[in-house]
């Protein structure tokens, strides 16, 4: 028989605690042990009760679920925590997983996404409700498009021609450039775009539209 995943469900408002209490009550393998209102209240509860997950929000009166999460790892370092919020901002998901939180999930998820969060997170690994996913995905897409934009002119036709399959010394014929600078704007670019290698550069560039795949293909 799984063993039964003890909960420590913090969040300040007692309608949520309660409901959401009835919601981990009715499930097989899961249990609310303690509730808390407050950051400090949590953590409290967490050195008493020695929870298998915490689930938090993230804005309470004083301390935020933010201080909560980086004291709860800093008192053991394999605290399983979720973090259940309102704020749908990609911004609070990308902290509150800096801080330690294993997974994100907004309040306005189905009830199943919670649930499967709470059970993905006890095992160690990450969650995200569907709507926090995309935002992130969008999120980190539109950091790829400002990364684009910051190249310059040579540095962009350097970048098609060599997602194009051109040979350094072929761009520097092609742009009457010497092939060091070719070698110097290919090291820039790659730095820019955040890639390492020329095989993460490509799969970029075929992301953000600068190469179609199926021409990339058709290259020698």
């Amino acid at each position: 028989m799984a063993a039964t995943i003890d909960i420590l469900f913090v969040d300040d408002h007692a309608i949520v605690r309660e409901g959401y209490r009835a919601l981990l009550g009715k499930q097989p393998g899961m249990r609310v042990i303690a509730e808390a209102d407050s950051g400090a209240e949590a953590y409290r509860q967490f050195t008493l009760c020695n929870p298998d997950v915490v689930v938090t929000d993230i804005t309470m009166a004083g301390s935020s679920g933010l201080e909560l999460i980086a004291r709860v790892r800093l008192r053991r370092a394999d605290a399983r925590i979720l973090v259940f919020s309102m704020h749908q901002n990609p911004t609070f998901a990308l902290q509150a997983i800096r801080a330690g939180a294993l997974g994100y999930v907004s309040k306005s998820s189905p009830p199943e996404e919670l649930l499967r969060a709470i059970r993905e997170v006890h095992v160690g690994r990450h969650a995200l409700s569907a709507d926090m996913a995309q935002a992130l995905a969008l999120e980190k897409l539109g950091c790829e498009h400002k990364a684009l934009e910051s190249l310059t002119a040579r540095e962009f036709e350097i970048l098609r021609l060599l997602t194009d399959g051109r040979s350094t010394d072929a761009i520097a014929a092609c742009l009457n450039l010497s092939p060091k600078t070719v070698c110097n704007c290919h090291y820039i670019i790659k730095r820019k775009l955040g890639v390492s290698s020329d095989i993460e550069l490509m799969r970029l560039a075929i992301k953000l539209d600068v190469v179609d795949l199926l021409q990339g293909s058709a290259n020698p």
